[in-house]
């Protein structure tokens, strides 16, 4: 047997310890740019069964689908609160799913600040100097056409229970801003198509989204002008907008989600914006490498990203009122029937 010198094994020993030291580990997890935590960050609350709910839905998906955690933040209409929350929301995530309607400069200086950040901003187009915002602009005016027509061929047939002989429909806004007056203008548009002599009457409820009472009161108001259906966009508080038509046995139209089980018999449809599904889309992109940032995507009845849903226990709707609308619907596929984007003018 040869004996290695005492130096010599010393030697060899530390060499190995180096090299040791110097060679990375296998990883356990997935490499450091793989997004592995996702904020949703909304300016108002959970709980509205609508838009904000929705997106709440498409995070729980991801978070099933790919294994990430996740983490809602609620600002609750607070103005105080946003910018906090986005600064809790770059420390703890690598995505951001945002809401920021109104507080976008906020959202602008801290992506700028941030670029190693994916930022998807939702239901505005926002962008910022370093070009790394991704916006999802919904096409509302495209399901709130087939909503207001469904509302005129409602107000337009006595023979439906408590429909009146006057043609008047109403609406209730949970604020005078540019994407609930999209809503409102391409409803009137929609009922208009149906039969010109329908009146439609407003009601904005100045900010109070999570008012239900505010939004009932509102509903009542126009019931007792005359109307037989009020579509309500106008997130929680408009939950007191279907209680109204329930209270009234007249009618009402859901927004966001499928509202019309919530009042059965009393919701002839709903104004679908599909928030959870725009979430779900994005983030495979983000997970398969193709997602680009800076990209402004439009998401209409074609795509996903809005709809009419006529679905419920008890169909207020006689089917032939409800294949015309759906006719309408597939002549926006097809691209047959061009529907009128609210300009603010």
């Amino acid at each position: 047997m040869v004996h290695k010198p005492a130096i010599l094994v010393s030697l060899l020993t530390s060499i190995a310890l180096i090299v040791t030291a110097c060679t990375p580990a296998t990883p356990d997890a997935a490499p450091p740019d793989e997004p592995q935590r996702v904020v949703y960050l909304i300016n108002g609350a959970l709980g509205d069964n609508a838009f904000y709910d929705s997106g709440k839905a498409g995070l729980d998906a991801i978070a099933e689908r790919y294994g990430v955690e996740t983490r809602t933040i609620e600002a609750n209409f607070d103005a105080a609160k946003y910018e906090p929350s986005l600064e809790a929301a770059v420390e703890f995530a690598d995505v951001v799913f945002v809401i920021s309607y109104g507080f976008e400069d906020p959202l602008k200086a801290i992506a700028d600040a941030n670029p190693d950040k994916v930022f998807v901003n939702i239901d505005t187009v926002v962008e910022n100097s370093a070009k790394t915002i991704t916006s999802i602009d919904f096409i509302e005016e495209q399901s709130a056409f087939l909503v207001g027509a469904a509302a005129a061929l409602a107000t337009t047939d006595t023979s439906i229970a408590g429909v009146n002989p006057e043609k008047i429909i109403g609406v209730v806004g949970g604020d005078s801003d540019p994407i609930t007056n999209a809503f409102l203008f391409a409803y009137e548009n929609g009922a208009k198509s149906i039969d010109p002599e329908v009146v439609v009457e407003r009601k904005y409820l100045g900010g109070a989204w999570d008012d239900q009472g505010r939004g009932k009161q509102a509903a009542e108001q126009l019931y007792d002008a005359g109307a037989d259906v009020v579509f309500q966009v106008a997130a929680a508080a408009g939950l007191g907008v279907l209680q109204a038509a329930k209270d009234r046995g007249l009618y009402a139209i859901g927004v966001d989600t499928n509202q019309n089980d919530l009042q059965p018999g009393h919701v002839i449809a709903s104004d679908i914006k599909n928030v959870g599904a725009a979430i779900e889309r994005i983030y495979a992109t983000i997970d398969d490498g193709s997602y680009k940032p800076g990209q402004v995507l439009q998401y209409g009845i074609k795509e996903g990203g809005v709809d009419v849903d006529f679905t419920a226990q008890r169909p207020v709707l006689p089917q032939s009122s409800i294949d015309r609308v759906l006719a309408l619907r597939q002549e926006i596929i097809d691209g047959t029937l061009s529907i009128e984007i609210y300009t603010g003018d």
